[in-house]
């Protein structure tokens, strides 16, 4: 049985921690994912009671050009760790899913601004463009996980896991 290939390399995690980009990511991930929150919140109260209609969309017009700039920063970020700017190996399937990500909330934008759907449906299409997010987020939050378990193993001694 071979062993997966680790997350991150000596020099990959060097960079890594090196890297004012991660940073960045660090403080606009929680911050994407509290816009996400109050969105999500403001897009149910109006399908619900028909209210904040305009609250609503400006909640997802910010949520989608944060969610640009976490894309943007990250693709610079992954450069940096990885040398590509896009799919590196670690990274690969997550990336492909934020594609996913940013064709549903692109889509909404363009759907807004176009008038090519009715409110109820721009707001649907925030909805699925968000359980989109939470997959990617989640795909994340595990990888990430995976990361502190591989650096936890390798401090042990002899740095294998006992």
């Amino acid at each position: 049985m071979t062993e997966a290939r680790p997350l991150y390399t000596p020099e990959e995690r060097r960079r890594r921690d090196q890297t004012p980009w991660t940073t960045v990511q660090g403080i606009l991930a929680p911050l994407q994912f509290l816009v996400f929150f109050i969105s999500t919140i403001l897009v149910i109260r109006f399908l619900w009671t028909g209210q904040g209609e305009w609250a609503a969309t400006v909640s997802i017009v910010f949520k989608t050009f944060l969610l640009y700039t976490i894309m943007v920063t990250g693709c610079i970020w992954e450069k940096v760790v990885f040398g590509k700017y896009l799919f590196a190996p670690a990274f690969f399937w997550e990336d492909v899913f934020s594609m996913l990500v940013l064709a549903l909330h692109t889509a909404y934008l363009l759907a807004l601004i176009g008038g090519l759907l009715h409110v109820h449906g721009l707001m649907l299409l925030a909805l699925a463009a968000y359980l989109a997010y939470v997959i990617n987020a989640t795909q994340f939050l595990l990888k990430l996980r995976a990361a502190r378990l591989q650096q936890s193993r390798e401090a042990l001694p002899g740095g294998l896991a006992a």
